[in-house]
């Protein structure tokens, strides 16, 4: 009998601690569990940021790598247009060399015809005389017209070299400029005007036009003929529809 109570108490006994062994391992799995399931999030978490990560840098290297492209490109334009206004300041200057000297034979040529006639020149002395006289004028003439296209194309390859410097630079256009708006085109923004680049035009310059004194809108210049340019109304400077015949002025006149 003794040894039955005995059996039943050590089984009894066996029997918590196999539950107490049973609720403490328990616990243990559920904690690996719940630590498991944490690092799992995490490392989840971690590979959607990474991928995030990766995926902007990809997008900056691509807008980086065009932007280094663009800046050689504008470099390479800023050089060739430095080394283009060089050369149009060299050629300006030997053609003024050119004219100073023709003007001075001109003067010379003239002095002597002077000279001829109060020494008594034959008429066919004075004849060459004033054919040579003609034929520097005619010189003169020409290099004046020639020395006035240099002097534009000049202008022109300085502007462009500052609107590269500063893009906020304002092409300055002649302070007497007053031209009409000849053809108005409201669908693509765009007018033609009765001024070109005879009347001091430049590429780029900008002008107010008015009608009646009122302010209607402000253009840009984007291209120009010997009598006439085309240009594009600004945005945001549109205060009512441009119209043929109205009038445009300097929006920065020259000083």
């Amino acid at each position: 009998m003794l040894i039955r109570i005995s059996l039943i108490v050590a089984i009894v006994l066996a029997l918590g601690v196999a539950g107490l062994n049973f609720t403490k391992t328990k616990e243990k799995i559920t904690t690996l569990h719940a630590n498991w399931k944490t690092e799992e999030e995490a490392h989840k978490k971690f590979e959607g940021d990474y991928r995030r990560t990766r995926s902007e840098l990809d997008k900056t290297n691509v807008i980086l790598k065009a932007t280094q492209e663009t800046l050689k490109a504008t470099e390479e334009e800023k050089n060739k247009a430095v080394a283009d206004a060089t050369a149009q300041q060299k050629r300006a200057d030997k053609l003024n060399d050119d004219l100073t000297k023709t003007r001075k034979e001109r003067d010379d040529a003239q002095a002597e015809v002077a000279a001829y006639h109060a020494a008594g020149m034959t008429p066919a002395q004075v004849a060459t005389a004033t054919k040579d006289i003609k034929r520097l004028q005619d010189n003169i003439g020409a290099m004046t017209t020639e020395n006035k296209l240099l002097s534009q194309k000049l202008r022109k390859t300085e502007n462009e070299l500052a609107i590269y410097k500063s893009p906020d630079f304002h092409v300055p256009l002649p302070a007497s400029l007053n031209g009409k708006v000849v053809v108005s085109d409201p669908k693509w923004n765009f007018v033609v005007l009765n001024v070109g680049e005879d009347q001091g035009i430049l590429q780029y310059g900008e002008l107010l036009v008015n009608r009646n004194g009122r302010l209607v809108a402000k253009v840009k210049i984007s291209a120009v003929e010997k009598n006439r340019s085309v240009a594009n109304i600004m945005p945001g400077w549109q205060l009512g529809e441009v119209m043929e015949g109205d009038q445009v002025i300097p929006a920065y006149p020259a000083s």
